[in-house]
């Protein structure tokens, strides 16, 4: 199971419900467990904005996610968020341990260099784990599934809460 994690801002003379709003309507066009997060505080930069999830079966089902998200039945709302969008990194995450969901609370982490890969996720209190595969920003390596003081704080957007 992979994990597509899209974090994104609006641009600065974008309506933020507008923008909100156009990302509920390309969530809700696509056939694909999504969820799409307002963060005060993007988890490697100062700035507020977006995190989207979407879950999929595995590399294949990503690259027919990439394609689906631009065919002809969501290019208008693909496109009209698009338009109000500014910044986008992106990174794709493995499952590493418990269930397959998306996290409504977040622990984003970064292994220490000196210890390994089994040590540092059999550490981890039991939740869900999602591990970076992929590098496509500067998208932290762990998400944990947390409700700890130290949890980013975040307001789901979609599906409604």
């Amino acid at each position: 199971m992979l994990a597509y994690v899209f974090w994104h801002r609006a641009r600065d003379d974008a309506d933020p419900a507008a923008y909100a709003q156009a990302q509920r309507s390309f969530h809700a066009s696509l056939e694909t467990p999504s969820a799409s997060f307002r963060l005060a505080e993007l988890p490697f930069i100062g700035k507020n904005g977006y995190e989207d999830w979407y879950l999929v079966e595995g590399w294949a089902a990503l690259g027919e996610l990439n394609r689906a998200a631009v065919d002809s039945r969501r290019r208008i709302d693909h496109d009209r968020v698009a338009s109000l969008a500014t910044d986008g990194w992106g990174a794709v995450y493995a499952l590493a341990g418990g269930r397959a969901t998306i996290p409504d609370h977040v622990e984003w982490l970064e292994k220490p260099r000196e210890t390994s890969y089994d040590d540092f996720v059999t550490s981890l209190p039991e939740a869900t784990i999602w591990q970076r595969q992929m590098v496509l920003g500067p998208g932290p390596e762990f998400c944990v599934a947390a409700h700890a003081p130290g949890a980013t704080v975040r307001e789901r957007i979609w599906p409604a809460p």
